[in-house]
């Protein structure tokens, strides 16, 4: 990174020296952003462009080669570089106009006419000799409307590159490059939150150097030392709310013998555990017995068998005679762990309940006082389990599935449910595998458990992506056949209700189509998240007991749903769904001995339906979507979510990332609270971006 940026500066060592020594002044950031007219200022604040400091973190998306004139088009729209080699305005006849401004203008290729509308203070801005960055249309008699324009310090010609910033209506690109050239002196004012040694041991360029670089110079070079900053960050924010959880109190030590997991484990399980699973079962043992809290976080392959590890961990809170809570994001989903567990639980030896929005009054009031004394020893729920009535006797272990969907108070307010000062251990479940990027950004906090390997009989899943009338004919003959030889289907539509604007298939009515078409002669269930548990509870009972052949339903089966007898899956509006939850969806198929298909209606173009179709590792399936998606919000503490990145790249600036978390923990492991004087910038830094709160002291 450091030669490529070096090389590509051309600064007089000489004059540098000569130069009188400035102090910056990083409160210049902060001025106002004056930008007109009106409607560019309502863009610019719509871009977040707020103060010079947004603007010069405005960086380009990238530097493009413009057109000469020689090579334009009639009717095409392009960019130019062009030198003005004399300018004048005209009247115009019709009322109300301003005065046009025509410019002669010209690159090494050829000469043009330019005209400028509306904007008759021009002539005086932009004299003879003066070099334009022109955006417009080339029309007929060699003459090119301008639509925006920017004065430049690239050269005229055929190599001519011009930086394209992220831009929007009412403020183009060549507008935005137009306020950067004014205000780029003030990158000098940019405070350096990195000391000299580590800039040096890393070989990066100083802030200012970067700002400028990367708008002007080698736009690389200055990019990926500004990301290194957003991600250092990013590592310090996460690794000092790690710090604090683990300093914020001690946790009950669950570290007596294992009389009822490992009974449970080895007699009562219907199944053998993998490998995978023991160890990770292991692990948490170790911290289970640890007075300080775990922070774990449990991912794992589709079908992997991340609930059978999760109830390791609540069962060794129960043999202490101490409690566990389960919190899933959605009531469907706290219905179905519940049923899951319950499933797999060691019989009467552990008592437990459900607890939603959609409990009963009577029976909220019968759990909410057997947990307060703690005759109830696990109970699965939704935020209801936060609310503030809800009160525990001795919570030892929570388990919070799809944490990503719970803000940072809600799981802050579990926490403090324990007793007698205790912060519980705390097991955090993902649905599907992380990106090993993403794990690092959104997850560093966390310590992290991987299952790969599946049971024993899980079967693989032939994906195929259909589209055409005579697909779905052939689709539905397949059901059949498999109907017919005992097997059942899964119909997943994206849709409870009926919506021209989406034009998917309603679920409701898709059934109703399927009863009487299709799938007249068989036993067709219905499934979806509107209707009353009760409901819910009977199609699902129904289905796993073999009483319906089919199930109809919207992604409420996405997890928690094992049908070892389903060996058919069709998804319906396939590309509405991610990547991860068409994984998650067709892992209810193959459960069993007998081999599934999983056929995804969509357009066969489709990038995520084509990885689908050719892939089946969920680890390179999360790669992938992120590779397509970007990394969207990434890391942060507020309540409503992760702030996202400005510069960083990823998955491209990986390197970057492990680069920026090395260097966050040894920060960190020599100075914890941010204080020493070398980091006091760095201090300043991170409250600026992610709040004042970052900075709080650490528990003693």
């Amino acid at each position: 990174m450091a030669s490529a940026f070096a090389d590509s500066q051309e600064l007089d060592r000489v004059t540098l020296l000569a130069a009188p020594l400035r102090w910056p002044r990083p409160s210049a950031l902060d001025a106002p952003l004056k930008v007109t007219p009106q409607k560019s200022a309502d863009a610019a604040a719509q871009l977040g462009l707020l103060t010079i400091g947004d603007l010069l973190e405005h960086l380009p998306r990238d530097r493009r080669t413009a057109r000469t004139v020689a090579t334009l088009n009639r009717d095409e729209v392009a960019t130019v570089v062009v030198e003005v080699r004399s300018i004048a305005s005209r009247p115009v006849r019709r009322h109300g106009m301003k005065p046009l401004v025509e410019a002669t203008v010209a690159d090494e290729t050829g000469v043009m006419k330019a005209t400028f509308f509306n904007q008759p203070w021009l002539q005086r801005k932009y004299a003879a000799g003066t070099r334009l960055v022109l955006h417009g249309k080339y029309a007929a008699r060699n003459a090119f409307r301008v639509t925006s324009h920017a004065p430049t310090d690239e050269s005229t010609g055929s190599a001519s590159e011009v930086a394209h910033y992220p831009a929007t209506e009412g403020l183009s690109s060549t507008q935005i490059l137009a306020l950067v050239r004014a205000h780029l002196t003030a990158a000098e004012h940019a405070a350096e939150p990195l000391p000299a040694r580590a800039r040096v041991q890393r070989g990066l360029p100083d802030r200012a150097a970067a700002i400028v670089a990367a708008h002007a110079g080698n736009h690389e070079g200055g990019r990926r030392r500004l990301a290194f900053d957003e991600l250092l960050l990013a590592q310090l924010s996460l690794l000092r709310r790690r710090a604090q959880r683990r300093a914020s109190g001690a946790a009950p030590v669950l570290d007596g013998p294992q009389s009822l997991s490992r009974r449970w484990r080895e007699e009562l399980l219907p199944f053998t555990p993998t490998g995978d699973q023991l160890r990770a079962m292991a692990k948490l043992d170790e911290e289970l017995a640890q007075p300080r809290p775990m922070q774990r976080l449990l991912m794992g392959e589709v079908g992997s068998g991340k609930t059978v590890v999760a109830l390791h961990s609540i069962l060794r809170a129960v043999e202490h005679d101490m409690q566990a809570v389960f919190m899933a994001p959605t009531e469907t989903l706290a219905e179905q762990h519940f049923a899951t567990l319950q499933a797999l639980m060691p019989g009467e030896a552990v008592r437990a309940a459900l607890l939603t929005g959609s409990t009963t009054a009577a029976r909220r009031v019968d759990t909410l006082s057997k947990l307060a004394t703690g005759e109830l020893s696990f109970v699965v729920g939704t935020h209801a389990l936060v609310e503030p009535d809800v009160v525990f006797d001795r919570l030892a272990v929570v388990v919070v599935d799809e944490q990503h969907r719970f803000g940072v108070r809600q799981r802050a307010a579990l926490d403090a449910k324990a007793q007698d000062d205790l912060v519980p251990h705390v097991l955090h479940m993902t649905a599907t595998p992380i990106p090993r990027t993403m794990a690092l950004l959104r997850y560093g906090d966390l310590d992290i458990t991987t299952l790969r390997e599946l049971p024993r009989g899980r079967q693989p899943v032939a994906t195929h992506v259909a589209s055409t009338d005579a697909e779905r004919a052939r689709a539905y003959d397949l059901i059949r056949e498999e109907l017919d030889t005992g097997r059942q289907a899964f119909v997943v539509c994206p849709l409870v209700e009926e919506s021209e604007a989406l034009q998917a298939r309603a679920v409701t009515a898709e059934y109703e189509r399927l009863r009487g078409g299709e799938l007249r002669d068989y036993r067709v269930a219905l499934l979806h998240g509107q209707m009353r548990p009760r409901e819910k509870q009977a199609a699902m009972l129904s289905f796993a007991a073999g009483e319906a052949d089919v199930l109809v339903a919207t992604t409420v089966i996405e997890v928690g749903i094992d049908i070892p007898n389903a060996t058919v899956m069709l998804v319906e509006g396939a590309e509405r769904y991610g990547i991860s939850q068409l994984h998650q969806l067709r892992g209810r198929v193959g459960r069993g001995a007998h081999g599934a298909t999983c056929l995804l209606f969509g357009p066969k173009h489709a990038a995520r339906l084509r990885a689908l179709e050719r892939c089946s590792d969920g680890f390179e399936l999360a790669q992938i979507d992120l590779e397509l998606r970007g990394e969207g919000e990434i890391a942060g503490t507020r309540q409503s979510g992760l702030a996202q990145f400005k510069v960083a790249r990823l998955p491209e600036d990986e390197p970057l990332a492990e680069a920026a978390k090395l260097y966050a923990e040894e920060v960190l492991v020599a100075d914890p609270e941010l204080v020493e004087p070398e980091h006091a910038l760095l201090a300043d830094a991170l409250a600026r971006t992610y709040g004042a709160g970052e900075l709080a002291p650490l528990p003693a």
